[in-house]
C-alpha cells in the first residue's frame, strides 16, 4: 500500500501548487521517498514537483489515457515510495465540460485517496467552514480529511477560521500567512517552467519546504495519507503495454520510397539490423513539455535517447533515427531558435520519422512570429492575444505517421499561436482541426499522453529502424 493525498482546492488560484510542491519537498526534506503526481495535461507544475522530490512529476488524467489507466501509472510512478502527493487541477469538481470527467475529484476516487482542500482564507473567516461543508459533501464518494488556510492575515485571522472549521468538523491540517517572496513568475501560459530558471526554481521549492514545514502539521498529513485503502490495481508496464496493442512487432511502417541517403550528412540512415536505434527528443529551455511515459514506451519498444536542445546543438545527435519535437516555449526563444541555422537546416532535411506536437509544430513551420524555423511544414505562425485550450476527441482524416484513416484521439490543445497554411488538417475534431502528416510524419498541435496509445511509440521506432528515405 501507499500512503498518498489528493491536494485540491474550490477553485484555481487558491495555492495548489504552493501547498503541493512545499509538502512534497518537506516531506522529502524528512528524509521519505516522494512521488509526485499532477492531475490533467499540465507540463509546468510537474517540473517543479521533480525538483521537490528529485523524482519525475507523472501527470493522471482520465480524459489522455482512460480512466482505467490512472491507478496503474499511479503504482507504476510511485512504486518503491514512502508517500504520494498528487496536486489537483482546478477546482476540486472541475471536469470536461459540465462533467467532473478528468477532475481532481475524479482521480480522487480512482485512487481512493483523501483529500486536502487548500482555501484562500483571504476575505473571509468563519465563511470559510460553510465553504468547506460544501465541498465535503458535495459528493460522499469524495473525502475531504482536512484543510490548509493559505493567506492568512493574522494570528487572530487564524483562531476565527480554525474555530469555524472545528465546528464543522473537517481537520486544519496547516495555515499559510500570505507570504509574496513564495510568488513563481508566470507569463502568457501560465508559471515559467522550472527549467528555464533552475536555480531560481530549486531556490523557490527551498522556501516552499521551509514554508510548508514552519505552518503545517506534517505528522497529522501523513496520518491521513496513510488512511488510503489498497488500490485493486496492477502497476502500469511499458512493455506490458506495448504487447497489448496489438501491434507486437512494432507495427508496420507505411510504404515509402527507399533511397541512399548516406551521402547526405543532414540524414540519419538506418543502423546496422538488429541496432538499437536511437530517438533524439527535443529538450531545453525551449521544449519543456513531456510525459515520463513517452521516454519510457521508445525504450521498452527498442529505441535508445539522446536529448536534443535546439538552442544550443548544432546537430543532430550522432545515429538519430528519429525525431521526437514535443511543446514548449519556442515563440519565447524564436530569436535564438532562428539564429541556429546549422540545427534547422539538419532537421529540414532530416529523413527518418518526426512526431512534433505544439512547440515542435511551429519549430518545423517556415516562420514564427517573423523569425525563420526549419522550413518543414508549408506554415507560417504567429503569437496573438487569445488562448486556445481544451480536451479535443480527434479524428484521423488520411494516414501518417502515427495515425491511420478514421483512428480517434484524445489529446489536449493548449496554446496562443496561430498557424496560417492551405494545407488540410490531418486531424479534425469539433468545431476545428489541424496537422500536418505522411509516412514519416506527424506534426499538430494536439498533446497526446502515449500511455493511452502506446501504438505511437511502436509505430515510430518501427519506422527509424526501416531505410531513410529523401521527401
Amino acid at each position: 500500500m501507499i500512503p498518498r493525498l489528493v491536494v485540491a482546492a474550490p477553485s484555481s488560484g487558491s495555492g495548489k501548487t504552493t501547498v503541493a510542491t512545499g509538502l512534497m519537498a518537506a516531506l522529502r526534506a524528512r528524509g521519505l521517498q516522494v512521488s509526485p503526481h499532477k492531475v490533467g495535461p499540465d507540463y509546468i507544475d510537474p517540473g517543479y514537483h521533480a525538483l521537490a522530490t528529485g523524482r519525475p512529476g507523472r501527470n493522471l488524467d482520465p480524459w489522455l489515457v482512460g480512466e482505467e489507466r490512472v491507478a496503474p501509472l499511479f503504482l507504476h510512478g510511485a512504486a518503491g515510495c514512502d508517500v504520494a502527493v498528487v496536486e489537483g487541477v482546478m477546482g476540486l469538481f472541475d471536469g470536461r465540460g459540465e462533467t467532473d470527467l478528468a477532475s481532481t475529484a475524479h482521480v480522487a476516487r480512482l485512487l481512493a485517496a483523501p483529500v486536502v482542500l487548500v482555501v484562500d482564507a483571504a476575505g473571509q473567516s468563519r465563511s470559510v467552514a460553510a465553504l468547506v461543508h460544501g465541498f465535503a459533501t458535495f459528493d460522499p464518494r469524495v473525502r475531504v480529511g482536512g484543510v490548509v488556510l493559505n493567506r492568512v492575515g493574522s494570528d487572530r485571522h487564524e483562531e476565527l477560521c480554525r474555530a469555524a472549521l472545528a465546528a464543522a468538523g473537517v481537520p486544519v491540517l496547516g495555515a499559510i500567512r500570505r507570504d509574496d517572496a513564495v510568488c513563481t513568475p508566470s507569463r502568457h501560459l501560465g508559471l515559467v517552467p522550472a527549467a528555464e530558471r533552475e536555480a531560481e526554481a530549486l531556490a523557490a521549492v527551498d522556501r516552499l519546504a521551509a514554508l510548508v514545514a514552519r505552518e503545517c502539521d506534517l505528522d497529522a498529513v501523513l496520518r491521513l495519507a496513510r488512511t488510503a485503502p489498497p488500490l485493486d490495481a496492477t502497476p502500469w508496464d511499458p512493455v506490458r503495454a506495448l504487447a497489448e496493442t496489438g501491434e507486437p512487432d512494432g507495427g508496420t511502417p507505411l510504404a515509402v520510397d527507399a533511397v541512399d541517403a548516406a551521402g547526405d550528412p543532414g540524414r540519419s540512415a538506418a543502423g546496422p539490423a538488429g541496432a538499437r536505434p536511437v530517438v533524439a527528443v527535443a529538450g531545453g529551455a525551449a521544449f519543456t513539455f513531456g510525459y515520463a511515459e513517452h521516454v519510457e514506451l521508445l525504450r521498452a519498444a527498442g529505441a535508445d535517447i539522446a536529448v536534443l536542445d535546439p538552442l544550443r546543438d548544432e546537430r543532430l545527435p550522432d545515429g538519430t533515427g528519429a525525431l521526437v519535437i514535443g511543446g514548449g516555449f519556442p515563440e519565447v526563444y524564436a530569436a535564438e531558435l532562428a539564429a541556429n541555422e546549422s540545427l534547422r537546416e539538419q532537421v529540414a532535411a532530416f529523413a527518418g520519422p518526426v512526431v512534433a506536437e505544439c512547440a515542435g509544430l511551429l519549430y518545423l513551420c517556415r516562420e514564427l512570429d517573423g523569425r525563420r524555423m526549419c522550413g518543414r511544414l508549408p506554415g507560417v505562425a504567429r503569437m496573438t492575444d487569445r488562448l486556445t485550450l481544451g480536451y479535443r476527441e480527434a479524428t484521423a482524416t488520411r494516414a501518417s505517421l502515427l495515425t491511420r484513416p478514421g483512428e480517434r484521439f484524445t489529446g489536449h490543445e493548449f496554446h496562443r499561436t496561430t498557424l496560417v497554411t492551405d494545407a488540410e488538417p490531418l486531424l479534425r475534431w469539433e468545431g476545428g482541426g489541424d496537422g500536418f502528416g505522411d509516412a514519416l510524419l506527424t506534426a499538430t498541435y494536439l498533446h497526446l499522453h502515449w500511455a493511452g496509445r502506446p501504438a505511437s511509440a511502436q509505430r515510430l521506432v518501427s519506422s527509424s529502424r526501416s531505410p531513410s528515405v529523401l521527401r
